[in-house]
């Protein structure tokens, strides 16, 4: 159990900065930039931390209706951090300033062309999450005690690559990567382990 307050942020910021990122590529990548969250908060039982999962809209053009961390595309000129930023407040209405960032982990290359930043923050009033209808259908608070459970995670192959693939159990859903592999390097940081995922797969219908 993590209970939400201030001895727990310390705990994962400490725990963040302990963790050595995979330095920046020196050359340009052909890779588009893009961030997601992995947002802090109240557990729905109001005792453990949680961070926030949502369920991307059946509207949207790419990855309808996905299991997803808040996050998207950077503009130009904007870093990791200020689009992940951006993209909570569009998407849950938080917003936050630069003071709740607690760290940030490995730079994950997408199959479909991106290379998403995780930026881990601190999100101490979230009583006004308000989904925007037309990015999230539902948004989840997914306590770190979930994650942190033996079974939470499973890898597997499949035969149109070498790689293992990732998978979170989430309720009764299959979670893969990206989300997955940047959730599970999360929990591997929380342990204090440097756990590396830019190798775990995501599946086929991801590619695209």
């Amino acid at each position: 159990m993590r209970p939400f307050g201030d001895a727990t942020r310390r705990n994962i910021e400490s725990a963040c900065a302990s963790f050595a990122r995979l330095p920046d590529e020196a050359a340009p990548s052909a890779l588009k930039r893009a961030a997601v969250v992995l947002a802090l908060t109240e557990a729905n039982d109001g005792d453990d931390t949680a961070f926030l999962l949502t369920k991307r809209a059946s509207s949207l053009r790419a990855h309808r209706g996905q299991w997803a961390l808040p996050g998207g595309r950077c503009d130009a000129g904007e870093t990791p951090v200020e689009a992940a930023l951006r993209e909570l407040d569009e998407e849950l209405a938080l917003k936050l300033s630069a003071d709740a960032v607690l760290g940030l982990l490995d730079d994950y290359p997408t199959r479909s062309g991106y290379l998403i930043t995780p930026v881990v923050v601190w999100a101490a009033d979230s009583a006004a999450i308000r989904p925007n209808p037309d990015e999230v259908a539902s948004v989840h608070r997914i306590g770190l005690d979930t994650i942190e459970r033996d079974e939470a995670f499973d890898f597997t192959a499949i035969p149109e690559s070498t790689r293992r693939v990732i998978r979170f159990h989430h309720q009764m859903s299959l979670i893969h990567a990206p989300t997955a592999a940047l959730i599970y390097q999360f929990r591997e940081v929380l342990a204090g382990r440097q756990t590396r995922v830019t190798e775990l797969e995501q599946p086929v219908f991801a590619w695209k």
